[in-house]
């Protein structure tokens, strides 16, 4: 996914949405044609006395008495058409584009530095090289991870990796293994895999050295990741690590109702985050040394440590 483009067609749709926030006389004329063409389809339809109102119903205004001296307060509004604009039409569309500007808009910055990593924009890279100020919101991310992750270092490693990148495609890598949820031809003809019990399978895809994915698993190949391309090398698992869609999301609240039962309703809330990324990550956990754990659970304490390492 090109996630410059997608920025680009998200701040598109938000200025269309302004422009058409004030415009309710547009909308009008547009509901007037919906509603005569409606009504058009009725009438040629037999024994069929339906029709569809060409204005908004009028309401009933209450008057309230006031007192010698009492001060007016705001009156309700008599016009339905006004009422609706005011009440309904401006209050959903400002909803809308404030969410749009919160979601995305404030993200834009560290959109464009992500796309700087796509391999398409390469040979833009090898050309011109990269303005001055990009990577530095991505390098703030970074620098919680790595302390290291300076934009000098950032911005230098890209420019070799997008520099070395036309002899790094020429690895032997021919394909890689994803984890995804199994299909429905996967889990068996005619079943449907519930959301509950959601089965994970590892797929090999074809590599095509021009995505992400690869940029970050066709270094690690030659060790690269560790000295010479470190910071870049978190920076791209930093990007494939964003929840792009809200599929993963979604599924782990499905996963959480498996965890957190009426059994284990007192669970604390670090034991329930450890319980939940232990069963959303099942294969990374059974790849585990248990000796390491063990290890790992002795270090804690001094009892423990008797427990687990003196017999």
């Amino acid at each position: 996914m090109d996630i410059a483009s997608v920025q680009h067609l998200v701040t598109g749709t938000e200025e269309s949405l302004r422009k058409c926030a004030r415009d309710f006389q547009g909308v009008m004329r547009a509901a007037d044609d919906i509603v005569e063409w409606a009504n058009g389809i009725l009438e040629k339809l037999e024994d069929s006395e339906a029709e569809v109102q060409t204005s908004l119903p009028e309401k009933r205004i209450r008057k309230h008495k006031r007192q010698p001296g009492e001060l007016a307060q705001d009156e309700p509004i008599a016009n339905a058409d006004t009422d609706y604009k005011i009440n309904i039409h401006n209050v959903i569309l400002n909803t809308v584009i404030e969410s749009f500007h919160s979601r995305y808009a404030e993200n834009a910055v560290l959109c464009s530095d992500v796309s700087c990593m796509d391999p398409r924009n390469f040979p833009e890279i090898r050309e011109k090289g990269l303005p001055g100020t990009a990577m530095k919101e991505l390098s703030k991310c970074l620098l919680q991870f790595d302390e290291h992750a300076s934009l000098e270092t950032l911005q230098a490693e890209l420019i070799s990796l997008a520099q070395h990148w036309e002899r790094l495609k020429q690895s032997l890598m021919e394909n890689y293994n994803i984890r995804g949820a199994a299909s429905n031809d996967e889990a068996g003809e005619g079943s449907e895999v519930p959301n509950e019990s959601v089965e994970f399978v590892s797929r090999s895809c074809s590599t095509c050295r021009n995505c992400p994915i690869c940029c970050y698993l066709l270094p690690s190949q030659y060790n690269l990741l560790t000295d010479a391309y470190h910071i870049i090398g978190l920076g791209y698992k930093f990007l494939l690590t964003l929840s792009i869609t809200q599929v993963a999301c979604e599924r782990t609240f499905s996963t959480l109702k498996l965890v957190k039962s009426r059994l284990r309703t007192s669970l604390s809330q670090d034991n329930l985050e450890a319980f939940l990324l232990m069963a959303t990550e099942k294969e990374i956990l059974m790849e585990l040394d248990k000796d390491d754990i063990i290890d790992k659970m002795a270090e804690s304490s001094e009892l423990l440590r008797r427990l687990l390492v003196y017999w």
